[in-house]
């Protein structure tokens, strides 16, 4: 198996604490964190699976397997409202743990996501007769 590159520069131990930092911002958000709060009754279970998800995602390290689509379509509450709300928390807390050119690229690479995740929660809350929006 050949073995890529980092995405760009981050270790394990910063995809960690990210998503630690994050997560503690997420409970304390007004917003976000009752969405949450519906969803996570393991708290150290999901940051251990959201870290294996931005480890497979950053540093391709294939440790990772759900669906976050399926997850955040089925949810039920997840609104497209929501992220960019989502995406501002992660980009404060990005700039509170990395430095400035890593920072940068893992809130580009979340706002794809993020973009992806919105798009695909807006369309299962469509009406299956609606027209679809391009």
């Amino acid at each position: 198996m050949t073995a890529f590159p980092p995405r760009f520069f981050v270790t394990a131990e910063q995809i960690s604490a990210q998503v630690a930092a994050f997560y503690a911002a997420v409970r304390a958000d007004a917003l976000l964190g009752p969405v949450f709060a519906a969803h996570v009754d393991d708290w150290p279970a999901h940051e251990a699976k959201i870290t294996r998800f931005w480890r497979n995602a950053i540093l391709r390290e294939g440790v990772y397997d759900g669906s976050p689509m399926l997850a955040h379509r089925q949810a039920g509450d997840v609104r497209e409202e929501h992220f960019p709300h989502w995406l501002a928390l992660f980009d404060a807390t990005l700039a509170r743990t990395l430095p400035g050119e890593a920072a940068a690229a893992w809130s580009a690479m979340a706002h794809r996501i993020g973009r992806a995740l919105s798009m695909g929660v807006a369309e299962a809350r469509r009406p299956s007769d609606a027209v679809p929006r391009f």
